[in-house]
């Protein structure tokens, strides 16, 4: 299935047109047919499982570097990162995902700037935890960027402000953009933004659990059920209970 990437030629359009020759002839209709099950919006793919996917752009990730350099690698992501197939964009991440502290902000710019470019989660996430938010793990000045994102006119760009946090919340970082945010996002009635805060959330609780409790006492009142039920979901029981319980109770 994958086969040795051919020897990059010519331009970064012209590398990129190889890749998508190469997926499109890789994939499988079966995966194809079954990954669509995941999505909401209508996606094309070519059919390829994760994991040959990403083992694939490293492969070219590799020649890229030995007959061209890091710039040159940027502009074919770019090139793939945009409408078409499922995979495009997923190979695009999976080029870079290794080079966060290598990248400029320059390299910023242009990744919050595929933000507008997301079609479905898959793109997005990717995107997100795997070059915005380590970025912005990288140089954490640039987590001021997510309250710009909390305003955009998209789903995807709101989502954006809470799942780029993710990364730097595992490492103990961001707990007051993390409390902003949520409280910026608290009443958007977007599934995928609800679903993004409450994921944003329980990573929080697992890095800083006793003070996230606290916070969720006192957003319960307001918050969705969504976010709630998603960042209560590694709590004990009887936390879980107390926080998803009768919303005028008190948390104690």
């Amino acid at each position: 299935m994958l086969g040795a990437a051919p020897a990059p030629v010519g331009e970064a359009k012209d590398c990129a047109a190889q890749i998508r020759h190469a997926l499109a002839r890789g994939g499988s209709k079966d995966v194809a047919k079954s990954s669509k099950r995941f999505f909401r919006e209508q996606v094309t793919c070519y059919g390829w499982k994760t994991a040959p996917l990403r083992r694939f752009a490293h492969q070219w990730r590799r020649r890229l570097l030995a007959e061209k350099n890091l710039g040159f690698v940027v502009e074919v992501a770019d090139q793939l990162f945009r409408r078409g197939p499922n995979e495009d964009k997923n190979f695009a991440v999976f080029l870079l995902e290794q080079s966060p502290a290598k990248l400029s902000e320059a390299e910023f710019h242009l990744f919050e700037s595929w933000l507008d470019r997301v079609e479905n989660w898959s793109d997005h996430d990717g995107l997100t935890m795997y070059l915005l938010g380590p970025m912005m793990l990288a140089d954490r000045s640039r987590a001021g960027k997510v309250f710009e994102w909390a305003k955009s006119n998209t789903p995807w760009g709101r989502r954006a402000a809470a799942v780029s946090l993710i990364r730097g919340i595992r490492r103990g970082f961001f707990w007051q953009e993390t409390q902003r945010i949520a409280r910026i996002l608290l009443r958007d009635h977007e599934l995928m933004v609800q679903k993004g805060v409450g994921w944003m959330l329980r990573e929080a609780v697992k890095a800083n659990g006793p003070q996230v409790v606290s916070f969720l006492f006192s957003i319960r009142n307001e918050a969705p059920r969504l976010v709630l039920r998603t960042a209560c979901e590694t709590l004990s029981g009887k936390i879980k209970r107390k926080v998803l319980g009768s919303r005028g109770e008190a948390g104690t």
